[in-house]
């Protein structure tokens, strides 16, 4: 009732009026952006327009906040696990790099119950997740094993062993795993190679239909897992339309199957010069992933691209979600963003162009077969490289690195990790995805000063 005594003003009255107070400047050329994406944002958006009920939900708000731990000695990563479920983690991501690695192990000597726990394997093995789906029928917390033979093929350039063998073992797993929830699509890598947001949609729709394609009677939840990139309100929108998206497409298979949403920052516009920054990077993604309506976000440390994995790197990235949740209540309000048009219509936009380049990719033989073309690697590439000019004409800016770097900032001896493109020529079924950092050559260009200095 609030607003009742004052006159509505239309759209066209708001345009009238802007169009005024530019004298004569053209309202469209001035005030109206195009995204990498192709979608025209308007300087304001009004519910005689742009009103768009999409019927989105995230009704999951209540999002759990995620630690990884990387399993090298399992004594040390029990105890760390422990540690950090004691200090505000909700739930814990192993990663287990072999299959010599008792995972069974590591989950019963957790002592404190986590929400979920994620086994990432590197390896893909049947036997090994029996064992797992016959655990967790004992365990009170939700098991996800994170594996994704299509991701293994466009991050890695080839299959776990090849192709049939791959699926094969997916069609067992899918007949004794009625316990854990193990298929995934770790879409990931389209971000950070440099993909736009409709390439990411479509990619992870095709990626996922893939797997629908290929495993009889699958009918159980499958996780996602997304990379958020800076542009806060186009990734709350980009989360959302991804999920209408994929609950369209489940809805041509089964009624029973559902989405896990795992998200975590990008790696793509994190820097090693005035690495601080990167904390108010992760910080604004986590909120968009939050706001998005993601089920799990998994922070990264803001020194995680040139720094070994360290204790304070952890907390302050525990903390930032931690501060998010208990402090500033973005797991209280269901659908957040319902309601606000320009959300409203970046969702609509994003999902409609999503779903179009999807379509293009299953009428020219789906994702798989275009991997092996090369067809998907050129168009990231492509994407990628527009988004590379305009950070290298400071258009794209990444505060502390392109624009108001600081000369006396000096990393050469800082650097415990390789932190750009690694360079390994082997023989590989396809061109891997490249995962590329924006601010590598700039860099690299700063290090060699350092050492010529």
């Amino acid at each position: 009732m609030l607003f009742n005594d004052f006159e509505k003003v239309t759209s066209k009255q708001w345009k009238n009026q802007i169009q005024y107070e530019l004298k004569g400047a053209d309202y469209n050329d001035t005030l109206v952006w195009e995204s990498l994406e192709g979608i025209k944002v308007k300087p304001f958006y009004h519910n005689d327009e742009d009103a768009v009920t999409n019927g989105v939900s995230t009704q999951v708000t209540n999002f759990s906040i995620v630690q990884e731990i990387y399993v090298f000695d399992t004594e040390k990563s029990i105890a760390k696990a422990n540690e950090v479920l004691k200090r505000g983690a909700e739930s814990i991501r192993f990663i287990i790099p072999s299959k010599e690695i008792n995972v069974v192990n590591i989950i019963n000597q957790l002592q404190q119950q986590p929400k979920a726990v994620y086994l990432q394997l590197l390896f893909l093995d049947a036997d090994v997740m029996e064992q797992i789906n016959t655990e967790a029928a004992k365990l009170q917390f939700e098991v996800f094993v994170l594996i994704d033979p299509i991701h293994q093929l466009n991050f890695d350039g080839n299959f776990y062993k090849d192709g049939t063998s791959d699926f094969e073992v997916l069609n067992k797993i899918n007949q004794k795993s009625s316990n854990i929830n193990w298929l995934t699509v770790k879409a990931t890598t389209y971000q950070n190679a440099g993909a736009n947001m409709v390439q990411q949609i479509a990619y992870t729709l095709a990626h996922t239909n893939e797997y629908l394609n290929r495993i009889e009677n699958f009918d159980k939840n499958i996780t996602v897992e997304v990379a958020v990139g800076g542009n806060y309100f186009f990734e709350i929108a980009k989360l959302r339309a991804m999920r209408l998206s994929l609950n369209a497409l489940a809805e041509a298979y089964s009624p029973n199957i559902t989405f896990h949403i795992l998200a975590k920052p990008t790696h793509r516009n994190k820097t090693i010069y005035d690495y601080n920054v990167n904390m108010l990077r992760t910080t604004t993604e986590c909120m968009s992933a939050a706001l998005g309506g993601a089920d799990a976000v998994e922070n990264i440390a803001y020194d995680a691209v040139y720094h070994k994995t360290n204790e304070f790197g952890d907390r302050i990235s525990r903390n930032q979600l931690l501060i998010l949740k208990e402090e500033s209540y973005f797991d209280k309000v269901n659908n957040p963003a319902d309601g606000a048009y320009y959300i409203e219509s970046l969702t609509q936009q994003l999902a409609e162009k999503g779903l179009e380049l999807f379509k293009d990719i299953e009428k020219n033989g789906g994702l798989i077969s275009q991997l092996i073309e090369g067809t998907i690697q050129r168009k990231i590439n492509e994407a990628a490289t527009k988004e590379q000019e305009l950070f290298n004409s400071g258009k794209e800016v990444l505060l502390g690195t392109n624009k108001y770097p600081n000369p006396q900032d000096k990393m050469s001896h800082d650097l415990e990790l390789y932190p750009f493109v690694k360079q390994n020529p082997r023989k590989t079924l396809i061109t891997p995805i490249i995962e590329k950092r924006l601010a590598e050559a700039l860099e690299q260009e700063r290090l060699e000063a350092e050492k010529n200095a």
